[in-house]
């Protein structure tokens, strides 16, 4: 079901995203996970595309196994890295007689040892002209896009940013999905923008909920996502204790989407790092309140 249709029939949308794991026993680990997640009816199940493309014929894998195995709607992660707009074009006919009817349209980090990005010959430059080509190559796939809370690292200023999401919504975006984030005035901040440049589409909150503290510094150290000094000590503390990394990161996950949802997002998109047991754990308390498809 195309990502449009999804957001009109279900009054709130809960995605996962996961991503191609390398070896066999991550696979096996994998499909253990998903099998539990998919018990909570995820509305569908994205799945990531490695830099430069190095994964494709695995997300290609992995979002067949999501719907035929899993039985939910997959969304293929896809950017404009390394190839030409005919090698774009190739792997969308490849993606659409595999039955993948949604897209995360993405631009892309630049390869290893490139600075900055700069698209191949006869490639593309940006995130709007992938979802041009999609809409203009297969009109019938559903294209979510990222959206930043904080601002792309790359941007010059929020508002260059949200003027570049004004463009990928423009070319025919049906929903946008936000990078993490741990401070909700910021999304709704964002979102408040969105509106006064009449973006239109769903705009959902991306959560990671914290399991290993260490990972998630140097993730929002890449990514430039606010952490809460508060919560930073907190997790300081007992950073020689898994345990209870995890509890306090679920409880802050659960708060921050308790308070989305009282703040009517359309649905909440869970980073879920291939596991099962923190989104188990944050679905499990948001049932009664998300009324969930």
């Amino acid at each position: 079901m195309r990502l449009s249709s999804l957001f009109k029939n279900q009054p709130f949308v809960i995605s996962i995203e996961i991503f191609p794991p390398k070896t066999a026993e991550g696979d096996a680990s994998l499909k253990r996970n998903l099998q539990t997640l998919t018990e909570y009816n995820p509305a569908f199940v994205s799945c990531t595309y490695g830099a430069g493309g190095s994964t494709r014929d695995r997300t290609a894998y992995w979002c067949r196994e999501i719907q035929d195995t899993f039985l939910r709607p997959a969304m293929a992660h896809f950017t404009c890295v390394g190839s030409t707009r005919q090698e774009l074009k190739d792997w969308l006919d490849i993606a659409s007689a595999a039955g993948i009817r949604n897209i995360m349209a993405l631009r892309g980090d630049p390869p290893a040892g490139q600075e900055s990005f700069r698209a191949v010959d006869g490639g593309l430059k940006n995130a709007d002209e992938l979802v041009k080509l999609i809409r203009e190559t297969h009109p019938e796939m559903g294209i979510g896009v990222a959206g930043y809370p904080e601002k792309h690292v790359e941007a010059g200023s929020m508002e260059v940013d949200l003027l570049n999401l004004k463009r990928k919504v423009d070319a025919g975006a049906d929903a946008i999905f936000t990078q993490l984030f741990f401070v909700n005035k910021n999304f709704l901040r964002f979102r408040d923008a969105c509106e006064k440049l009449d973006i239109g589409i769903p705009i959902v909150p991306g959560i990671m909920p914290i399991t290993d503290f260490a990972r998630i510094k140097r993730i929002t150290s890449m990514c430039g996502t606010e952490f809460p000094a508060d919560l930073a000590s907190r997790l300081e503390a007992v950073q020689d204790d898994p345990l209870a990394q995890f509890e306090i990161g679920v409880e802050h996950a659960i708060q921050q989407c308790e308070e989305l949802i009282k703040a009517d997002v359309p649905g909440i998109h869970f980073y879920a790092l291939n596991k099962s047991d923190a989104c188990q754990r944050i679905l499990d308390a948001l049932q009664p309140a998300a009324a969930m498809g």
